[in-house]
């Protein structure tokens, strides 16, 4: 195949180009035929192994779609630290915290602004993004073996809801069903499965409405949310991790969110959740509750009223009629008003932690533990298999469907475009009202050819980069999930958008052409129509690459423009190629605004005739060639050129894709000093527990409850009245 790919490379730039250009393009297309032939993602769970697989072959044939396998994560230790090289400080954003999740119950990580709720929840799930100035270390467990995140199966919610906003929810979740089921072959069976979880999740009565987005009115925000979990929900995952589910939603959604979550559980699945000050009604779902403050653990344990009662211990009492919630968070809390008040409390909450770290035996929750061959077992048979043979081909024919519907739905992105190709056409061909043959119309054949070349470049170019950075952060997370390969994506979103994407400039060619009166002949109309179609598949591939180098879609509206004005100063109208400098010599060759002035100019220009008075001006439209250096030139050197092009970003934009997919941070084994210093958790005596409920807490004394906190009665008042304003 490479041997193929390299002699057909050699054919296609033999048709002209200098020795960069033919080595530009051979490269290409080897590694385009590469892409293109490649098999889908094969991923394995690091602590299995191939001898185990095949052991229990007779399981694995045999897939249980929709069973949940119960998994307890523990973990301890965790400790992540942020180093800064300009100061040559370290800033802990999570401190020894340690913490077990149980399948079944919902556990909510609650605590202020910065106290590393995000920061627990990613490194639980495996998805803290790698950075050199993290230090990340400490023990997870799963069902009591060491493992990583893919000894099972887990689902990441995140805070914000990426999807195709020309869907529908159902397409939405069938499309996933498709791409993560293939072992579900019949049709009946996964619609079947759908329906399940649209009825499961409240989505049945919004099943057949767009998804929606910033120009079209869809689904609510917590329709959205539902839509997030049911898309995670399709693998049947052990674990499910939800970031801030309850982030712009109202009261009365993110009840109803929660309400799912606690749902879930019940089912069976390991529930984890970071939430920053829920409503009452949301507090009372949590069956248990992890307090951070400033990246320290202040408590982990049951919730209800089992926190308050601990922490009335220490004077602290949560009056009646107030939200728990609210009282936990004002408890843990700095208060920046001033600094005597940032000392109290900062006071307060170190007292706190230095307790829970005292008494964390008696706190902590403790469930016992599957045995290793059970957790191996679970290991085999949930975690992620490779794709089988010939799922590339079945994979891009759903993306390409995807793409197509996305693409051809987009209606009001498309009646804009189609808009202003119209009337830029009207307004240029108004401008260049039915041109002559004088030797002045040379001026505005040229003028209006840049104009033309540029208008098609930059409409293409701005339409993409303003699209493809959303897009490919779905791609991304559904990439991590090993939904499929990034080849069948890329090829599938490129055969799907030529429709759309030659019919803008087909209607701006077939408007401007007659109003202007170009070369008066259908061949060269029809040549001009694909010589401007051409160069906006080549500023839309430049979109990609340029979508594909950035991180957000504002630097991409920064970038991409800044580049094509590049290419438009050496288009061949400001600057002649002759008198370009020698550094910059090369930037011509690979300006698509160049080739495409050129190969207009070309098929304009050539076989015209001009009226003259005079032996200096213009006779012949080749003479007009000469002047900008195009003088034995072909449009076949144009096609040429635009297709290197074309081949070259695609190539850039895959290779940039891959090298920039998310890696996550490795988490290391803890120091010696931490492991001796772990917190214990032992399972907790119900004499205990009903000792701890039914305590009732004295007043509290300064050598009892303040002898730990060192914080004077006072600080207690706020905690006392009904609320902090």
């Amino acid at each position: 195949m490479v041997r193929f790919g390299g002699k057909m490379a050699g054919q296609l730039v033999s048709l002209g180009g200098n020795g960069a250009g033919q080595f530009l393009a051979a490269a290409a297309v080897a590694l385009l035929l590469r892409l293109f032939s490649g098999p889908g993602p094969a991923l394995m769970p690091d602590d299995e192994s191939p001898d185990d697989e095949k052991n229990d072959a007779a399981d694995d044939d045999s897939p249980d779609v929709g069973k949940v396998f119960p998994v307890t994560i523990r973990w301890s230790n965790i400790t992540c630290s942020l180093s800064d090289k300009s100061s040559k400080s370290v800033r802990f954003l999570l401190n020894n915290v340690s913490g077990e999740a149980k399948p079944g119950r919902l556990l909510a990580i609650m605590g202020p602004s910065g106290s590393g709720k995000t920061t627990l929840l990613n490194v639980l799930a495996g998805q803290l993004m790698a950075s050199p100035r993290l230090h990340l270390s400490g023990l997870l467990e799963v069902n009591g073996r060491p493992s990583s995140n893919r000894a099972y199966k887990l689902a990441y919610v995140r805070q914000e809801d990426l999807f195709f906003s020309q869907l529908t929810v159902r397409e939405t979740l069938s499309l996933a069903a498709e791409l993560q089921l293939p072992e579900i072959a019949s049709v009946e069976e996964r619609d079947e499965y759908v329906n399940n979880l649209l009825f499961k999740l409240g989505l049945a009565s919004c099943a057949d409405t767009n998804v929606g987005d910033a120009k079209v009115r869809g689904i609510s925000g917590g329709e959205k949310k539902r839509l997030s979990l049911a898309c995670e929900l399709i693998a049947s995952p052990s674990v499910i991790f939800s970031d801030e589910p309850t982030t712009g939603l109202d009261a009365f959604q993110a009840e109803k969110v929660m309400e799912t979550l606690r749902q879930l559980a019940q089912d069976g699945h390991t529930v984890i959740c970071s939430i920053h000050q829920p409503r009452g009604s949301v507090y009372g779902k949590f069956d248990d509750i992890v307090l951070l403050a400033e990246g320290a653990l202040v408590y982990a344990g049951s919730a209800h009223d089992v926190p308050l009662t601990y922490f009335s211990k220490f004077g602290y009492r949560c009056p009646d009629h107030v939200n728990p919630a609210e009282f936990l968070a004002d408890l843990i809390s700095i208060d920046y008003s001033s600094a005597e008040s940032v000392y109290s409390s900062r006071k307060r909450i170190d007292g706190l932690v230095e307790s829970f770290s005292q008494q964390s035996s008696t706190i902590l929750y403790a469930t016992p533990l599957t045995r290793k061959e059970d957790s191996k077992k679970l290991s085999r048979k949930t975690g992620v298999k490779g794709k089988g043979k010939g799922s590339w081909w079945r994979e891009f024919w759903l993306l390409l469907r995807r793409a197509w519907m996305q693409a051809s739905r987009d209606g009001p992105t498309n009646k804009v475009r189609a808009t202003m190709s119209i009337a830029s056409a009207i307004i240029f061909g108004s401008v260049f009202w039915r041109m002559g043959k004088s030797q002045t119309s040379i001026q505005d054949r040229m003028g209006l050819l840049q104009v033309a070349a540029i208008n098609t470049a930059m409409a293409a170019l701005t339409k993409t980069v303003g699209v493809f950075p959303k897009e490919r952060a779905i791609v991304d997370r559904e990439r991590a999930k090993g939904s499929y390969a990034l080849g069948p994506y890329l090829l599938s979103k490129l055969i799907a958008e030529i429709p759309v994407g030659a019919a803008f400039p087909l209607v701006f060619g077939a408007v401007l052409y007659p109003m202007s009166r170009l070369h008066p002949t259908f061949s060269r109309f029809g040549k001009f129509c694909g010589i401007v179609t051409a160069e906006s598949f080549a500023a839309s591939a430049m979109g990609l690459t340029v979508g594909a180098m950035v991180p957000t879609t504002e630097a991409a509206m920064a970038v991409g423009p800044s580049l094509m004005t590049v290419f438009i100063v050496f288009g061949g109208y400001y600057v002649n190629a002759d008198n370009t400098p020698i550094i910059f010599r090369w930037i011509p060759n690979v300006s698509l605004i160049r080739w495409a002035f050129q190969g207009l100019c070309i098929n304009e220009f050539r076989g015209l005739q001009f009226d003259h008075q005079s032996s200096i001006d213009v006779e012949t439209g080749e003479q007009a060639l000469e002047r900008l250096s195009f003088g034995g030139r072909h449009i076949k050197d144009t096609v040429v050129a635009q297709s290197r092009i074309l081949l070259f970003l695609y190539c850039t934009t895959y290779l940039l894709l891959e090298k920039n997919k998310p890696s996550y941070q490795r988490l290391e084994p803890p120091c010696r000093e931490q492991i001796q210093s772990q917190v214990q958790l032992e399972p907790l005596d119900p004499d205990e527990v009903k000792q701890l409920q039914q305590l009732d807490p004295p007043p509290p004394k300064k050598d009892e409850s303040n002898q730990q906190l060192e914080s004077p009665p006072v600080e207690i008042r706020p905690f006392i009245l009904e609320g902090i304003k």
